[in-house]
């Protein structure tokens, strides 16, 4: 992997613009052309006889090929420019264009404005991969913490009552008896509810409107705030990807998980509407907000970007200090919006 070119410098005394350079190419066609003029006994009469008609045409034909190698000449290095822009890889990092260094005043700087954006890319690559990898593996230790405490605690004490009462049958009592059933349908509750957060089994089987009803009556259930969902579909929800349905619901749940954990709210509002060609979800609670500028680099809301830029949406986050939270998602749909039902 080669380092990084440096900066190419510019100066007006090393570099002609290339604004001049064409300016010069069509200028000295031009001068040559007057020159020629003036200097040689060429004569127009009126009307134009074939041969001067045959003069004047080869002239301006001599002149059309002389602007054209002096521009090609000018224009030379957008070309190799090109050349080199297609030998980046993306996959390669740490490679930059070089080999320019003679190039007009414009090509040096568009080559630093490109480097300058292969800078950007991969430190953003970068940043990307490792939020990905960070939210991986803190995935990967709450389910493994949800299953040690969690499903292994109730597991184990199924065994021990199991044990207890197969060693002594007779000295059982009822309620000993009843523990380990009651037991095993808290772990059976316990694998539905990680795999419901691994995969929402509802958006599969209720489709994404159901799916936000079902998401805003169980986290009101569960966190004893008062979330009131309206879903204003008047020609029922249009036709939408997978992938897009999942952004839309994780945002959701996201924003919501946000807003109960951190905002203290007391009441919060989930719409979900149709706008032209775009669906139109907004979270929106009465908790204390957030202080301005928004953090950016915080897993959640960088999660509900990256989210939204996989699938060409538009996220929009509002707050102010003790005025509440509103995350507005714009998500384009294909084909035309429902129409209305009769």
């Amino acid at each position: 992997m080669s380092e990084p070119a440096p900066s190419i410098e510019r100066t007006a005394r090393s570099r002609r613009s290339l604004l001049w350079r064409l300016f010069l190419a069509n200028a000295a066609v031009l001068l040559v052309a007057a020159a020629l003029l003036v200097l040689t006994p060429v004569t127009i009469s009126s009307p134009v006889t074939l041969g001067e008609l045959a003069l004047v045409v080869a002239a301006v034909l001599a002149m059309l090929v002389a602007t054209l190698l002096l521009l090609r000449r000018a224009l030379s290095p957008l070309n190799g420019l090109t050349e080199l822009m297609r030998t980046i890889d993306p996959l390669d990092p740490g490679r930059r264009l070089t080999g320019v260094s003679d190039a007009d005043e414009e090509v040096a700087t568009l080559v630093d404005a490109f480097n300058a954006m292969l800078d950007r890319l991969e430190q953003e690559r970068r940043t990307s991969a490792r939020r990905a990898l960070a939210a991986q593996e803190e995935e990967r230790l709450r389910i493994a913490r949800d299953l040690h405490d969690g499903i292994g605690q109730r597991l184990t004490a199924v065994a021990m009552h199991a044990e207890r009462v197969a060693r002594d049958p007779q000295g059982a009592g009822q309620a000993a008896l009843l523990e380990i059933p009651d037991a095993i349908r808290e772990s059976i509750d316990a694998v539905r509810r990680i795999a419901r957060e691994l995969r929402p089994e509802a958006l599969d089987d209720l489709g994404l409107a159901n799916a936000l009803l079902s998401l805003c009556r169980r986290m009101a259930r569960h966190s004893g705030v008062r979330i009131q969902p309206e879903l204003d579909l008047p020609g029922g929800m249009p036709d939408l990807p997978p992938d897009t349905e999942l952004v839309i619901y994780r945002v959701a749940q996201e924003a919501l998980t946000n807003a109960i954990r951190h905002a203290e709210p007391s009441h919060i509002d989930v719409s979900l509407r149709v706008a032209d060609d775009h669906l139109m979800l907004r979270v929106r609670d009465d908790g204390r907000g957030i202080a301005l500028p928004l953090p950016s680099d915080t897993a959640g809301i960088s999660g509900m970007r990256e989210r939204a830029l996989l699938i060409g949406a538009q996220l929009n986050i509002r707050s102010d200090p003790g005025a509440g939270t509103e995350v507005a998602l714009e998500a384009p749909f294909d084909g035309e919006p429902p129409c209305p039902s009769p």
